[in-house]
């Protein structure tokens, strides 16, 4: 399998940077995405520095994307990156560099008392998102409907939970049932406007907040999308933490965080299960940056499979086969 797609020649990457005034600027590879879009880091002999993305030929309309999502996201007074210059025709994109760090390294090693205040700002930033103009934001991508999370979760199945032999104690046609019970509930809440991959990895400190990256795929779907990508990617808070910003968004009324918890566990599960498929997707051509985290995500998966009605029986077999065989098919 192959995900390759070719990508601007160094010759007219150069070209264009010195038609925008960075001619022989200082370039440092950055840590790409699970994507094919790469990432440099320029420095002038001044100091002063910008971030080069450039896309392959089949990403560039998530090129425009960035460049519309960013005005949109300016205008409702989220932080981000600005566009200094584009040529999204021929993949090419500089914008501002926010520093080196994003939430995740800048919290790593840090107690959660002072990790907590970041998480609580990226939650009042989510809540902009969600209140973006809907028509806008339809405009831009397809919704995260059903049909997209099944798919997903497809990839997960085939990419990640049957290679490791993690649903061989579980019947075909439970795991269909399941599974689709699971996505039909998530699709069926009103959607809104969400980033679409809001967690610590996207997210940089900013100030006494945080300002937002990669956020070109912002389009419509489930309420609580946000708060599950942003609670269970690459850095879990502890569970009076998670407790706390879950009633915070759902307005911190009792019955309405009873109602709304096992939408949560729905829509975190099926996030995480898909984090799964795209890590294991990553690693077979080649890029095993995100080995590392299958293990935790998995783990955190089966957390919230638990909590869920139409799927708890089969997380209790997947939980028992994967303490069987963790060690094993997480080694790389």
């Amino acid at each position: 399998m192959s995900l390759a797609t070719p990508l601007p020649g160094a010759r007219e990457v150069a070209t264009w940077l010195a038609s925008q005034g960075w001619s022989g600027a200082r370039l440092e590879p950055l840590a790409g995405d699970i994507g094919q879009r790469r990432y440099q880091r320029l420095a002038r002999p001044d100091g002063s520095t910008a971030v080069l993305a450039v896309y392959p030929a089949d990403l560039r309309p998530a090129c425009h994307r960035f460049a519309a999502t960013t005005r949109l996201l300016e205008g409702c007074g989220v932080r981000v990156p600005r566009v200094l210059a584009a040529d999204c025709d021929r993949g090419l994109m500089l914008v501002e560099d926010l520093g080196a760090d994003t939430l995740e390294g800048w919290a790593t090693g840090r107690p959660w008392r002072q990790v907590a205040p970041r998480f609580r700002a990226a939650l009042e930033v989510a809540r902009r998102v969600s209140r973006l103009d809907p028509a806008a934001v339809a405009a831009l991508s397809p919704p995260l409907d059903a049909d997209l999370l099944a798919r997903e979760l497809y990839l997960a199945r085939r990419h990640f939970l049957e290679p490791r032999g993690l649903l061989e104690d579980v019947p075909e046609s439970l795991v269909e049932s399941s599974l689709g019970a699971l996505v039909a509930a998530v699709a069926a809440v009103p959607r809104v406007p969400c980033h679409r991959d809001f967690m610590v990895r996207n997210l940089v400190p900013w100030d006494a907040g945080v300002a937002v990256l990669d956020h070109q795929d912002l389009r419509l779907g489930p309420p609580l999308y946000d708060l599950a990508s942003l609670l269970n990617d690459s850095l879990f808070p502890p569970p009076e933490l998670e407790a706390e910003l879950v009633a915070h968004w759902c307005g911190g009324e009792e019955r309405a965080v009873e109602a709304q918890w096992i939408e949560y566990h729905r829509v975190a599960a099926q996030r995480t299960l898909k984090a799964c498929g795209s890590y294991a997707m990553a690693a077979e051509v080649g890029k095993d940056f995100h080995r590392k985290r299958l293990a935790p995500t998995f783990e955190r998966a089966l957390a919230h499979l638990a909590r869920v009605p139409e799927i708890a029986s089969v997380a209790s077999r997947l939980a028992a086969t994967w303490s069987r065989r963790d060690g094993a098919m997480m080694r790389p």
